[in-house]
């Protein structure tokens, strides 16, 4: 394609709206332009790069046996209130009326319908394994969509879902599905981690996530360089780094002490000159509308899909503060859990054989000293806390790491959540009626592009992976107006093209400093320059990425991109 005939809007200055590189990079390189917050139109460029990223997905897919479909993106909902989530979405769904006034939905992913089709034509064991999969357009109603692409309202992803006779059998769909993520992602050429997760709003039990680690990302992994152990925060286990030598000793009764204004851990702590290791951190939360109180070490933060699991609850939320006063009568940054009779207690583990520390009175601005967790109060421990920085491994000891993370994409075994509450059941070999187990695989096709950004990016542009790039190699003759030049850049266009290469030739009456701002910026891998070195026979090959720069002969100059593509690709492989 000539550049002169296409619709690239670059710009030369941030937008101010752009917080995180992809999002600066994809709007000032004409990929992208916001139509409102959180919704995006994808333009020449950036529709390139995605149906590339989707032509991966769906040779993958199809690798491993998967059916292409493409079910309704507006959905009744009954389907959701037959499996329980219309509720629980909540609000980061989009609802809205017919004109008879009937209850829809924009679907935020497909497990509803996709188990409809398959209890309304699976009857045998005969008929499974299933593997379907779509690439689809998602709503989610954020509250505060942000970081372009990567927290939008409306997004593209390709879902898929295995339906098994037993979880044998699902091991096997879940199998095929992390190694088909794996070469997608390598073949996009994302430097990626997988790592342990929770299934969340999905329900099911096993799950993994595929992360690359950015500063742009909201979600948290730990990993241990030692073992290789690895988990998103939500999920991760870790020993606790804080000693238990510091406790006082002996046997001491709680007592009461005044503590004026101080409501904070940090405030307690200042006003007692003691460590916030030695104070009890309470929690008074709601889990499915029933009270309890949760206590963590006074450093420590909640996770609430830790407690969720415990509980087998579907919504957790901290209680409103006429909650906590009805119950343990004081307001925050005075209860505790002493004396308290009437709700259910759960401390961390990390409290476990821990003595005489420090926690609220239930009575405004009073706290108690020499509070003994299991003497002084009866709590259920259980793992409820975020890992956090300076934390050792619970596998090996050696101390984990957090890193910032951007999620591509996420796998779950479901198990019977949906077959279960919507009735899809099969005759297994026995002519008994069973229920199918599944799983659901999802990945974020925009996410790739915007990882891709955040991975590899420099001050000048954004370096794309060849396989994703809108083009593999622009040909820029360095003056246009130059009768040689611009007949052996088109020859060199040409020779690209017939060998193959997306090739792009710059052929805009510009400034050859313009058209090298654009190039880098766009993020087009190879870069042919034909400028001087052309009475010589020669013109400049310059790789993107590290701006390594060379001189060939006219003559070879595609077929040296289209070897250093190849050359390249094995490395991409091994992610």
């Amino acid at each position: 394609m000539r550049w002169s005939q296409l619709f690239i809007p670059t710009l030369r200055e941030n937008p101010a709206e752009a917080e995180v590189a992809s999002h600066q990079l994809l709007v000032r390189a004409g990929y992208i332009r916001q139509l409102a917050a959180g919704i995006y139109s994808y333009l020449f460029l950036a529709q390139r790069s995605l149906l590339k990223i989707t032509q991966i997905v769906r040779e993958e897919m199809d690798a491993i046996g998967a059916q292409e479909m493409l079910l309704p993106a507006l959905n009744p909902a009954e389907l959701w209130q037959e499996s329980g989530r219309w509720d629980v979405m909540g609000d980061n769904m989009f609802r809205l009326k017919d004109r008879w006034q009937r209850d829809l939905c924009l679907g935020m992913t497909h497990e509803e319908v996709m188990t409809s089709i398959a209890r309304g034509e699976l009857r045998s064991y005969k008929q499974l394994p299933q593997i379907w999969y779509q690439v689809q357009t998602k709503f989610r109603d954020e509250l505060r969509p942000k970081s372009g692409l990567l927290r939008v309202r409306q997004f593209i992803m390709k879902d898929s879902y295995s339906f098994d006779l037993d979880p044998a059998g699902l091991d096997v769909s879940y199998e095929k599905h992390y190694r088909a993520y794996r070469r997608i992602f390598d073949r996009c050429g994302l430097r990626y981690l997988v790592v342990e997760a929770h299934s969340g709003a999905m329900g099911g039990s096993q799950s993994h996530e595929f992360m690359l680690a950015s500063d742009a990302g909201e979600d948290f992994v730990v990993l241990c360089g030692k073992c290789g152990y690895s988990a998103n925060l939500e999920k991760a286990l870790a020993h606790s780094s804080a000693p238990q030598e510091g406790d006082p000793a002996g046997d001491l009764e709680p007592e009461q002490f005044h503590t004026p204004g101080r409501k904070t851990i940090a405030e307690v702590s200042e006003f007692t000159r003691l460590p916030d290791t030695s104070q009890i951190k309470s929690l008074v939360m709601t889990a499915d509308g029933a009270l309890l109180l949760v206590l963590l070490r006074g450093d420590h933060q909640l996770s609430e899909t830790k407690l969720a699991g415990v509980l087998g609850a579907v919504e957790i939320r901290p209680a409103h503060p006429e909650e906590m006063r009805k119950l343990l009568g004081a307001d925050a940054g005075s209860l505790g859990p002493v004396g308290v009779k009437n709700v259910r207690i759960l401390a961390d583990s990390a409290l476990e054989k821990r003595r005489n520390m420090i926690a609220g009175a239930n009575r405004d601005d009073y706290h108690l000293r020499n509070v003994t967790p299991g003497e002084d109060f009866t709590a259920e421990f259980h793992e409820l806390r975020q890992v956090a920085p300076g934390d050792t491994c619970v596998q090996c000891g050696a101390a984990v790491e957090l890193k910032k993370t951007i999620e591509i994409g996420h796998i779950f075994k479901l198990g019977y959540k949906y077959s279960e509450s919507m009735g899809l059941r099969v005759l297994n070999t026995a002519g008994e009626e069973v229920p199918v187990i599944m799983g659901s695989y999802g990945i974020g096709i925009e996410r790739i592009l915007s990882a891709a950004v955040e991975q590899d990016h420099d001050g000048d542009g954004m370096a794309l992976p060849v396989p994703i790039a809108p083009f593999a190699v622009v040909v820029t003759p360095v003056n246009s107006g130059d009768t040689a030049q611009r007949q052996a850049a088109d020859d060199i266009y040409q020779n690209c093209l017939a060998l193959g290469l997306d090739a792009l030739l710059d052929d805009r009456d510009e400034r050859p400093g313009v058209k090298f701002k654009d190039a880098d910026l766009i993020g087009v891998p190879f870069r042919i320059t034909v400028g001087k070195k052309l009475a010589q026979g020669k013109v400049e090959l310059i790789e993107r990425r590290g701006k390594k720069l060379s001189e060939v002969v006219v003559a070879d100059a595609a077929s040296e991109v289209r070897s250093r593509i190849a050359g390249a690709m094995p490395a991409l492989a091994q992610g």
